[in-house]
């Protein structure tokens, strides 16, 4: 197994002009990182192969699927950001929006308000990620630890890029092309990525399964409490046995 930070992101730095907002000036950059490790990875190796991704990890993957960019026998997402969970506008127009703020103010400034003191966990965060205290006091001991891990917002260009690349995944026929078996893990109950994109996404992939959670689950599916993680492995480890057996 190997892991990796987003460039960018977590322990991989910043791009933009501080240490905690999260800021790039395309997701082609991500997808191009994406594709070379990709590459390798296989290279050095043996399969089966499989990809997964979480959150806009997930958007990510399911980017590089689209363009070909990678080839995994199998691909694992959860709680994707296929569409974001805001305002129940049309995607265009959201675009709009933001393509608007990146004209009428730097694209690197923060798109909203994270908390008074920096680096400080916003309120009430625990209720968009997690049901299970313990597993999010992990996450406040990695911060005391390796404080380089802190994020907050994002940028307003960050924020235009998402809806630009979403689009791209909404045309007709970009996910009606990926072949590769598909399993999304998503909750009715998140509040930060949408969970009917994904919904949507599990019919128009040919091979798409999806394992849908409602208020038990919040994003964080893999890091709940033990009944909800438990069924989300399980149906990991079934749909892998199926679609792609160690060889």
């Amino acid at each position: 197994m190997t892991a990796a930070d987003w460039r960018g992101q977590a322990g991989s730095g910043r791009l933009g002009k501080d240490a905690v907002t999260g800021h790039v000036e395309d997701f082609d950059v991500w997808i191009n990182d994406l594709a070379h490790l990709w590459k390798s990875w296989v290279a050095e190796t043996p399969g089966p192969h499989v990809l997964a991704g979480h959150s806009m990890g997930g958007h990510l993957v399911l980017r590089a699927l689209v363009e070909q960019r990678v080839d995994p026998d199998a691909v694992v997402l959860s709680a994707p950001m296929i569409g974001v969970n805001g305002p129940p506008l049309p995607l265009p127009l959201l675009h709009g929006v933001a393509r608007l703020m990146n004209v009428v103010g730097d694209p690197m400034r923060q798109a909203w308000k994270w908390s008074e003191k920096p680096g400080e966990m916003p309120a009430a965060r625990a209720q968009l990620l997690t049901h299970d205290a313990d597993r999010y006091a992990d996450e406040q001991w990695w911060r005391d630890h390796r404080p380089e891990l802190v994020m907050g917002p994002a940028s307003w260009r960050w924020v235009e890029r998402a809806y630009a690349s979403s689009r791209g995944l909404e045309q007709a026929g970009a996910l009606e092309a990926v072949r590769v078996p598909v399993l999304i893990l998503s909750t009715s109950a998140d509040k930060l990525v949408s969970h009917p994109a994904a919904v949507r996404a599990a019919s128009r992939l040919p091979q798409g399964e999806l394992v849908a959670f409602g208020p038990e689950a919040h994003h964080e599916i893999l890091r709940e409490v033990d009944p909800v993680r438990d069924r989300a492995m399980a149906a990991v480890a079934d749909f892998l046995d199926r679609v792609a057996p160690p060889t």
